[in-house]
C-alpha cells in the first residue's frame, strides 16, 4: 500500500519524563530511529516531532532535553514549573500537540513499551481507526505478586461498571479529533485509561511484549500504585459509597438481631454478656466506622480539588510551540 498520500499527515509522540536521565538518550536514539523510518515510507509529514514533557525532574532531564533539541531537529519538549505527576504531563503534551499534530502517540520513557508497535498502530490509524491501543500480550516481565494485583485491578473496575482496555496503560495513538474530544473532559482528577474510553470514536488494539527497564528507575512504587487504583475507582464509579450504605443496613439488621437476642437472654434470667463479644462487636463496628468516613473523605477529597477549579499544570517553558512558530 502506497502511503506517500498521507505525507502531510503530522505525527507528534509525548513522551513523559521525570528523572529520566539514564534512559533518555537511548529513547532519542530508538524513537527518532522510528520517526525517521516513518517518514522515509511517506507515511508521516517530515516535521514530525519527539515531545518530551519535563514533569519538573529534578535531575539532568531538561538539560538533556535542550541538549538534543539543538542536535535533532525532530527534538523539541516543554518543561513544568514543578511535578505534576505522569497523567498531566501526558495531557500536558497532548493539549500543545493537537494544535499541529493529526495524530499523537503517548508513551513512557523507558523503553518498556516496544516502539516497533508505533509502526502498526500508524497502519491503525490509516485504516479509519481514531483510537489504537498498546496492550500487552503477557504480563512475563511482572512479579508474581504484580501481575496479580495488576488483575485482580481490572476485574474490579469491571465489576464496578468502569470500561477499560485490560493491560493497557498509557501506550496509545489518538487522532486529532479523538484527542480534542479528550479534552473536553474537564476534571482535575485525571484516570486517563479510563477516559479516553469514553470517547466513543472507533478504535483498534496493538499487541505487544513488554520488556524490562533498560535504564534508572520504576516511577511506580507499590505504594504510588496503590494510590493510581484508587484514584481510577474513586474517579469513575460511587460504588463504594453504595457499598457503605449496604453495609449500615447490614449492621443496622445485625444490631436488631442481637437486640432481640438480648431480650430473650434477659427473659431467661441470663443476663451476664460476654465482656470478650463486646469488645470485638466494639472493636469491628469502630474499624467499619472509620473505613466508611475515610472512602467518603475521598470522594470529598475529589469534589474540594474539582469546585477549585485550579489549573492542572504550570508550563515554564514550551519549546514545542516556539518551534512551529518559528517554523511558521
Amino acid at each position: 500500500m502506497n502511503m506517500s498520500v498521507y505525507s502531510d499527515q503530522l505525527l507528534t509522540i509525548v513522551v513523559p519524563c521525570y528523572n529520566e536521565q539514564e534512559v533518555l538518550p537511548e529513547t532519542v536514539k530508538r524513537l527518532g530511529e522510528v520517526l525517521k523510518k516513518l517518514v522515509d515510507e511517506g507515511k508521516i509529514a517530515a516535521q514530525s516531532k519527539l515531545l518530551f514533557v519535563d514533569d519538573g525532574s529534578k535531575d539532568e532531564t531538561w538539560g538533556l532535553i535542550k541538549k538534543f533539541e539543538k542536535d535533532f531537529e525532530y527534538v523539541t519538549g516543554i518543561k513544568f514549573s514543578r511535578n505534576f505527576g505522569h497523567q498531566n504531563a501526558l495531557l500536558a503534551g497532548m493539549t500543545i500537540a493537537v494544535k499541529y499534530s493529526q495524530m499523537i502517540i503517548t508513551i513512557d520513557a523507558d523503553l518498556q513499551d516496544d516502539i516497533n508497535a508505533i509502526y502498526e498502530m500508524i497502519d491503525k490509524y490509516y485504516e479509519g481507526n481514531e483510537v489504537v491501543y498498546g496492550v500487552r500480550n503477557s504480563r512475563k516481565t511482572d512479579t508474581f505478586f504484580k501481575r496479580q494485583t495488576a488483575m485482580a485491578f481490572y476485574n474490579v473496575m469491571g465489576r464496578l461498571g468502569v470500561s477499560l482496555v485490560p493491560n493497557s496503560a498509557d501506550y496509545r495513538l489518538l487522532s486529532q479529533r479523538a484527542v480534542e474530544s479528550l479534552l473536553d473532559f474537564k476534571e482535575r482528577n485525571l484516570f486517563l485509561r479510563g477516559m479516553v474510553p469514553l470517547i466513543g470514536y472507533q478504535s483498534a488494539k496493538v499487541y505487544y511484549a513488554r520488556k524490562k527497564r533498560f535504564a534508572g528507575k520504576s516511577k511506580y512504587p507499590l505504594k504510588k500504585m496503590i494510590k493510581f487504583a484508587f484514584d481510577g475507582i474513586t474517579s469513575f464509579s460511587t460504588v463504594p459509597i453504595r457499598l457503605i450504605t449496604n453495609l449500615g443496613l447490614f449492621i443496622v439488621v445485625v444490631g436488631i438481631i442481637l437486640f432481640i437476642y438480648s431480650i430473650i437472654r434477659k427473659i431467661e434470667g441470663n443476663v451476664e454478656i460476654g465482656w470478650t463479644s463486646l469488645m470485638a462487636s466494639i472493636w469491628v463496628i469502630g474499624g467499619i466506622q472509620l473505613i466508611c468516613l475515610s472512602v467518603i473523605g475521598e470522594y470529598i477529597g475529589k469534589i474540594f480539588k474539582e469546585v477549585k477549579m485550579r489549573p492542572r499544570y504550570t508550563i515554564e517553558q514550551d519549546d514545542y510551540s516556539k518551534k512551529f512558530t518559528e517554523d511558521n
